[in-house]
């Protein structure tokens, strides 16, 4: 009789792959309500800073986006309050104006047919950070999505609203899925809605967790390949669907909201 027991390590995340692809619970949620839900997400793990920060949903046929409205904290979106905008930031659908640093997330989606969803927020952490000018340091195994994936603009540009910022911004970003960006905050950009959240969230954990553990020592390197392979463990689909789920129960929860 055959057992797990005696299988190796690649056959049983092969194994587990199958199962988390199969049996992993997810939302049943339209692209809109995951809008409204990762700014309500993001507000309750301390992203928000007023009216600052975008989240985009991009629909890739016709380069028009989701967002929130200008003037509004992610406390306060719903799907009612949305915006759609074209990548001129021209309103196609709602009532009001977006953010209009949401111009580089134009430039990152022109750049990135890849990418689903852009998620731009100053939390705590990474903005500190930021002001250090100090890239962000992944050593730790619930971090390793993040390994080699996250960017460094060193030099600030400026308030991100005209064209030049959108080239730097997404110039920078390149192939990664998000960027640090020096005396600003943090820039991500998910293949899909829930990608970005769980990437976003742990971007400022990975950044706590940094500021933390350089305060009592230096940080010590991980195993490049082991931090590879944990890095596309954790950024399975099934995985970033069934973590954003779990968040939006939590938040829901905390703060008896309907999107």
């Amino acid at each position: 009789m055959s057992t797990t027991l005696t299988m190796d390590k690649q056959s049983i995340m092969a194994k587990s792959r199958e199962e988390i692809a199969q049996k992993l619970p997810e939302g049943k949620w339209s692209e809109k309500q995951k809008v409204a839900l990762t700014c309500r997400i993001l507000f309750a793990q301390g992203h928000d800073s007023g009216l600052a920060g975008q989240i985009t949903a991009c629909d890739k046929h016709s380069g028009e986006y989701f967002t929130q409205p200008f003037g509004y904290g992610f406390d306060e979106i719903t799907t009612d309050n949305l915006l759609k905008v074209n990548k001129d930031l021209e309103v196609i659908e709602g009532d009001g104006m977006p953010n209009p640093a949401n111009r580089f997330h134009s430039w990152i989606y022109k750049a990135r047919p890849d990418v689903g969803c852009i998620i731009h927020t100053h939390p705590p952490h990474v903005s500190a950070l930021s002001m250090l000018e100090r890239p962000l340091k992944i050593s730790h195994m619930d971090t390793c999505m993040l390994y080699d994936d996250v960017a460094f603009l060193a030099k600030w540009p400026g308030v991100p609203v005209g064209n030049e910022e959108g080239e730097i911004i997404s110039s920078i970003l390149g192939n990664k899925r998000a960027a640090l960006l020096c005396h600003h905050g943090l820039v991500v950009a998910g293949r899909t809605i829930e990608e970005a959240c769980m990437l976003a969230i742990q971007c400022e954990r990975a950044a706590k967790l940094q500021l933390l553990a350089e305060a009592a020592g230096e940080i010590k390197e991980i195993n490049p390949a082991l931090a590879k392979e944990a890095h596309d463990w954790i950024l399975q689909d099934k995985r970033s669907k069934a973590g954003f789920a779990y968040y939006a129960r939590r938040t829901q929860k905390e703060y008896d909201f309907t999107v």
